[in-house]
């Protein structure tokens, strides 16, 4: 089976279920990819102590691609309209979450960068001998 394949059996709600568990996958993904976003954020910032900043920043990302792609093909393949019960709406939703976890990702790697390039300015500065 193709990944294009794959993910358009997964929008449409596989061999299991009604038409919301593509809207459903779609949601569930968005949401992982914010909350780990959110936690690679308070990482880069120095609040939580554990784990790698940079790693939960690209897992944000991609949760968060994921997410939105398997929305956008629910919608893209859904018959009928909002209200009857083929989870367009949970699809809608999960567009701008999957979004989110993506700009969290993004944002966090961009901060895991600076706090790298600083760290680094700071332990040149404290080598014996530097100017």
């Amino acid at each position: 089976m193709r990944a294009a394949d794959a993910l358009i059996m997964a929008a449409e709600g596989g061999v299991i279920g009604d038409g919301r568990t593509g809207a459903n996958l779609a949601l569930a993904v968005g949401l992982i990819g914010v909350v780990i976003g959110g936690l690679a954020l308070a990482r880069v910032a120095g609040r939580i102590s554990t784990g790698n900043a940079r790693t939960g920043g690209v897992a944000a990302v991609a949760a968060g691609l994921v997410g939105t792609a398997l929305a956008v093909l629910h919608l893209a393949t859904s018959s009928g309209g909002p209200g009857t019960g083929n989870g367009m709406v949970g699809a809608v939703v999960a567009i701008p979450l999957g979004l989110i976890a993506a700009a969290l990702g993004r944002r966090t790697l961009t901060r895991s960068r600076h706090t790298e390039r600083t760290a680094a300015r700071l332990e040149h500065e404290r080598e014996p001998g530097s100017a």
